[in-house]
């Protein structure tokens, strides 16, 4: 999906401007647009999607967000970013149907965990395949649509593999409850009866996705901010170090049998990751790194607590709670507002300044977006402690399994 996504990032479009504000810009923002719109659509049709139909609208949305790329190459600049709008709309749903496959078994996290490390490596693997196209002579409007073709059939093939997947087994289900599609009603009860705590995590969610996308979306800019000449293997060799480190770290809470005990672990997990965000930025202002250990730290910072969420989080939450519902609904409700969360930043940043400084930009909203994350945290674990977990035996594991 990220190559359908994120290859266009790799261009610099440095000589358009619209309304003052350069091209870029403007396009990152209207394709994120499509895509926030899409999460919030995607509370519903997500949580409501039954297993059969998953593998169908995962390639037909893929189909239509390559339509939109050939607009972006056909319309010109700065008409063509409608193609980017739609382009989002159509990418926005793909990430919760993939993890309808994966939840609710005693391996979710380890499954959720690769699927993160894979779209961690896929952001800097895309950007490296839309430099090299772009190096091969390809236009920056045609790229990102030619990139779409490098990677259609390898998705069609992986998604007929997703369809393959067995359902859960029923140790998979005394040990994480049954996950089952859930109604507005359904949807509306579960969040009211743990608002205060939803609230906090989508707000830690919102900001770790403001960091994390303006540090996927500028990285380019990032690092010839940070005075280092990046090549194409520069985006993938930073992010197969930072997708390593957060596999580690997220995969390893399959171990923890009790729900409770790995709910609030990950929370502390969470706390930790902006912590080291913390120490890698205080080390970089008094000029104390250089510019790699830097990126990879702070992807690694923020991929922690980012991953956690989608890994363990959610996922403990429900399996603790044994409450109705799905992990699509609760992804999908943070991913609306964290999405929401970054339009309104970009385009506050945008009109701030006529000629914006991302390196800037990125360490002052790090600081006081890692500040309301340890606060909202501590608050969480605190709600969280007062709710009584459900009375589950977790299965031991059965022989020859």
């Amino acid at each position: 999906m990220y190559g359908f996504r994120k290859p266009f990032t790799a261009a610099g479009y440095e000589d358009s401007w619209l309304l003052g504000v350069d091209f870029k810009t403007f396009a990152v923002s209207t394709q994120v647009i499509g895509y926030m719109l899409s999460k919030f659509i995607g509370i519903k049709v997500v949580s409501e999607m039954s297993p059969g139909r998953r593998a169908m609208a995962l390639v037909g949305l893929i189909l239509f967000a390559e339509a939109a790329l050939a607009i972006f190459g056909i319309a010109p600049r700065p008409f063509n970013i409608v193609g980017l709008f739609f382009n989002g709309l159509g990418l926005g749903m793909v990430f919760g149907l993939v993890i309808g496959f994966l939840e609710g078994r005693q391996l979710t996290e380890a499954l959720v965990a690769g699927l993160c490390a894979s779209f961690i490596l896929a952001d800097g693997v895309t950007k490296s395949v839309g430099t090299w196209l772009l190096d091969s002579g390809v236009s920056e409007d045609w790229m990102p649509f030619t990139a779409g073709l490098v990677f259609l059939l390898p998705l069609c093939l992986f998604t007929w593999m997703l369809s393959r997947i067995p359902a859960p087994t029923e140790s998979d289900i005394e040990s994480r409850c049954r996950r089952e599609t859930m109604s507005g009603h359904q949807r509306w009860q579960l969040f009211f009866k743990y608002a205060p705590g939803l609230i906090l995590l989508v707000l830690v969610y919102l900001l770790v996705t403001v960091m994390r996308s303006v540090r996927a979306d500028f990285a380019t800019e990032l690092w010839q901010a940070l005075n280092y000449e990046a090549d194409p293997s520069t985006f993938t060799l930073s992010e197969i170090l930072v997708a390593a480190g957060v596999l580690l770290v997220s995969g390893m809470s399959v171990y923890i049998k009790s729900n409770r005990a790995a709910f609030f672990l990950s929370l502390g997990t969470c706390m930790a990751g902006f912590v080291l965000l913390a120490i890698v930025l205080t080390t970089q202002q008094a000029g104390a790194i250089s510019a790699f250990p830097f990126m990879v730290l702070v992807g690694f910072g923020l991929y922690v607590p980012y991953v956690t969420l989608h890994t363990t989080v959610f996922e403990r939450l429900l399996a603790m709670t044994r409450e109705r519902g799905n992990l699509g609904y609760l992804m999908y409700l943070a991913d609306a507002f964290g999405y929401l969360g970054y339009v309104a930043v970009m385009f506050t940043r945008s009109y701030l300044t006529s000629q914006p400084n991302p390196l800037g930009f990125f360490i002052t909203f790090s600081w006081v977006a890692l500040a309301l994350s340890l606060l909202s945290l501590t608050v969480t674990a605190l709600y969280f402690r007062q709710v009584e977990p459900a009375p589950v035996e977790v299965p031991a594991v059965e022989q020859g399994s």
